[in-house]
């Protein structure tokens, strides 16, 4: 899918120094534009004025018998997903829910939840996406936070709704089941196997079944579609609340188009046709946003993957042969102890990892792995948030910095300031990373207080979101992330960095993965400590510690060194797959 680029002139950056920052004006070219000139990326980009819908609605005219997704070896063509989305517009339609009306969607990957998203916003409704494993009161918190009255969901959770309706009312539950869009054969073997050992009971007069709920709206015969725009309110995402309580993300249907159009724009190997494996859920911004969006706006085949683990994506990769692989730096390590033939990943043309920190050392081991078993393509970090949606910083194709996520895509601007200011600092120079961007959300729901405090605009005139992750930019425009701003350490008044000395520990030859975290000290007000993983084939010796540890003190300075040390057999990680610092600490 060809996009429409504005024509900017091609000029010089200019900066202004004084004794105390550099202020950047965008009146001429940033730092990463020569990047951009050498890899033919469009500074800017004419995103189209359109819904989430009609994006997949145009896809679908350019290249109708084209696959849009693919479930358990069962493919749907882009016609096909258009007429699926407008017969789910009419059952929601059916049911009551109007224009603005926010529906809470409570499902892993399954077709019924991804069509689902796309009907609601055919109709001008709100989808409020939640992590299915949520306990009852998280998603009860979700619910009243967006003032939801309807929900579909999964069987297995139906359980917990029960819970949550014991405090408010829903007006109309859909229950779905795994094997609703499988196809007879791989439907029978799941209902042997998992399904009929799911039992619903206390079955509510508001619950209606996924196939009942669609055979329902075919009463429907015309669809109320939306009035709304593309800059108004879509989908509403959750903060992973690792550090806190968990947020909801308000998100348009311009910031999802414009990661979609930014991300295709720095990638060349996109090419309709090709496919995706599309395990991050769409519940979170990276699934949503690149694995589902993005494939659709591209006109690819999203292969949907409702459950996967480390120890089993390796094997996806081998059952499906994709050509983009996209997951959290834990799924790659993983990866790296598969056994595959030599020439195995040559489908393989594109690796993207985000969601969490890359080590340089991992990316290495990455690139090196995919080289052995027949694939060109290297591993390539991407930075974002949910409050940007997904990945606004992408690693140029071919140009890895050690330690660097990236330059900013078409559009995104990135400056370092001052933490707690809006005072830029010096190429080089720690800070606080902060965006300017069509993907920055609209706000936090249900607070403005919260929305102030991030989303803020500078003399520039331009609206900046304040990230909470430290970080600095060097003078080619690329871009390092040091640590969230809450997870530094102060140690007598020094910042150590856990991602740095994570970065040093995980190069040890003998170490799979660790986490460092900051401990009370009476005296230095906190100190490091390291929790690491050993690779499968070493077992914990005195020696092996030892060795540890003076690996350690030769590559960081001795203010940063762990004053402990503790081995695990794992590390606990986040409902989505990142490793949870607020858990271990």
């Amino acid at each position: 899918m060809k996009l429409k680029l504005n024509n900017i002139k091609n000029i010089k950056y200019k900066i202004k120094k004084s004794a105390e920052a550099i202020h950047y004006e965008y009146l001429d070219a940033a730092p990463w534009y020569k990047l951009y000139e050498d890899l033919n990326i469009p500074r800017s980009i004419n995103y189209p004025e359109k819904t989430l819908y009609e994006i997949v609605e145009e896809t679908a005219t350019h290249y109708p018998s084209y696959y849009a997704y693919e479930y358990f070896g069962k493919q749907c063509t882009y016609a096909e997903f258009i007429e699926k989305i407008k017969r789910c517009a009419k059952s929601f339609q059916k049911i009551g829910v109007k224009e603005n009306d926010r529906v809470t969607i409570c499902m892993p990957n399954t077709p019924e939840g991804i069509i689902s998203v796309y009907a609601l916003n055919l109709i001008g409704a709100v989808a409020n996406m939640v992590h299915p494993l949520s306990s009852a009161s998280e998603l009860e918190f979700c619910l009243t936070q967006a003032k939801s009255k309807y929900l579909l969901t999964m069987d297995f959770v139906y359980e917990k709704v029960l819970e949550v309706e014991k405090n408010i009312k829903l007006n109309k539950v859909i229950i779905s089941k795994a094997n609703d869009s499988m196809n007879t054969v791989t439907s029978f073997a799941y209902w042997v196997t998992s399904g009929r050992k799911i039992k619903l009971s206390n079955m509510k007069d508001n619950v209606v079944m996924w196939k009942d709920f669609i055979y329902e709206g075919k009463s429907i015969l015309e669809i109320n579609c939306s009035t709304k725009n593309h800059k108004d309110l879509a989908v509403i995402l959750y903060s992973g609340g690792t550090t806190g309580t968990s947020k909801g993300i308000m998100l348009s249907s311009l910031n999802f188009n414009a990661i979609a159009h930014q991300n295709i724009a720095v990638c060349p190997t996109v090419k309709p046709g090709q496919s995706m494996l599309s395990i991050m859920p769409i519940f979170h911004g990276f699934g949503l946003g690149i694995c589902f969006h993005t494939i659709f706006t591209g006109g690819m085949k999203a292969i949907i993957i409702p459950k996967f683990s480390a120890k089993t994506f390796g094997k996806l990769i081998r059952t499906y042969k994709p050509n983009f692989i996209a997951g959290v730096p834990t799924l790659y390590e993983a990866l790296l102890s598969t056994k595959f033939r030599e020439d195995e990943l040559s489908c393989v043309t594109t690796v993207l990892s985000g969601g969490d920190i890359l080590t340089p050392e991992l990316q290495k081991k990455v690139n090196k792995f995919m080289k052995e078993h027949g694939s060109d393509a290297e591993i390539r970090v991407g930075w974002g948030m949910t409050e940007c949606v997904a990945s606004t910083i992408m690693t140029p194709v071919n140009n890895f910095v050690p330690g660097s996520i990236g330059i900013p895509g078409p559009d995104n601007f990135v400056k370092i300031v001052k933490p707690g200011t809006t005072e830029n600092v010096y190429y080089d120079t720690d800070g606080e990373i902060c965006l300017s961007s069509p993907a920055v959300m609209l706000g936090y729901l249900e607070n403005e207080e919260e929305t102030k405090l991030n989303l803020k605009t500078h003399e520039d005139g331009k609206l900046w979101l304040h990230t909470g992750d430290m970080g600095m930019m060097d003078k080619n425009g690329m871009v390092f992330f040091k640590s969230r701003i809450k997870r530094i350490i102060i140690s007598s008044g020094y910042n150590i960095y856990p991602n740095h000395v994570e970065s040093i520990i995980n190069s040890h030859p003998k170490v799979l993965n660790s986490i460092v975290v900051g401990s009370p000290h009476q005296y230095k007000g906190e100190v490091a400590k390291a929790f690491i993983v050993l690779k499968p084939e070493y077992k914990l010796t005195d020696e092996i510690d030892k060795d540890i540890q003076e690996y350690v003190k030769k590559n960081l300075a001795k203010y940063a060194w762990p004053v402990a040390y503790e081995y695990r057999e794992t590390l606990p990680v986040t409902k989505v797959g990142k490793v949870d610092y607020r858990n271990i600490k």
